[in-house]
């Protein structure tokens, strides 16, 4: 069985809105968009490639697809250019979007499903982006790994990872959290079985 493998940039505040560029969200009145770009460095840089090696299948939402395929395939050599423009892209959308890209597909409605095949079909799924696609996911607890990329800047508003909805999720750290330069930290959590649990800070007083 593969794995379903979430890459995702955020703020201090959790907000994962349009890291990339104000293109990434234009319908919504965000003013941050492309937040990321002042704070990459070489060694976040190197983090993101490594992430992505064994990645033979992207699922991406709807609005992150058409970023990517817009870009991508006359992006010319680049790593990411060849793997992208190689491996299979599965995109997840309630519409039924013309996918101009080779290798693209559209999953079927009952999205939950679509995952868990996709898990018997790949090694290493990747989902980048796709904010919506990813909430729904994590409801559903249809992942393995999220990679966190906190960066150090406070925007006080935008969509966050975890939205309205998200349900009692236990991880586990799988690697001390790498810092870079800039103050961007990985954090690389896996999912665990069952929910969170509760105590009392009595128990742990001599």
């Amino acid at each position: 069985m593969g794995l379903i493998d979430i890459e995702l940039f955020t703020t201090l505040d959790l907000v994962g809105q349009a890291p990339g560029g104000p293109e990434e969200d234009p319908a919504d009145d965000f003013a941050f968009g492309g937040w990321q770009a002042p704070l990459i460095d070489e060694v976040s840089g190197a983090q993101v490639d490594a992430a992505y090696e064994g990645t033979d299948a992207l699922l991406l939402g709807r609005r992150t697809y058409d970023i990517f395929a817009a870009y991508w395939p006359n992006a010319g050599e680049n790593p990411f250019a060849e793997l992208f423009n190689r491996i299979p892209k599965y995109v997840a959308s309630r519409g039924e979007p013309e996918l101009t890209w080779a290798g693209s597909e559209l999953l079927g409605p009952d999205l939950p499903a679509a995952v868990r095949e996709l898990r018997d079909r790949h090694q290493k799924v990747k989902v980048v982006g796709s904010l919506d696609l990813v909430q729904t996911l994590l409801r559903e607890k249809l992942f393995d790994r999220l990679d966190l990329w906190v960066h150090p800047i406070v925007l006080g508003g935008g969509k966050k990872v975890f939205a309205d909805g998200a349900v009692p999720t236990s991880l586990a750290l799988l690697e001390p959290p790498a810092a870079s330069p800039r103050g961007t930290v990985l954090l690389r959590y896996g999912l665990v079985e069952g929910v969170p649990a509760t105590g009392d800070m009595s128990e742990l007083q001599d």
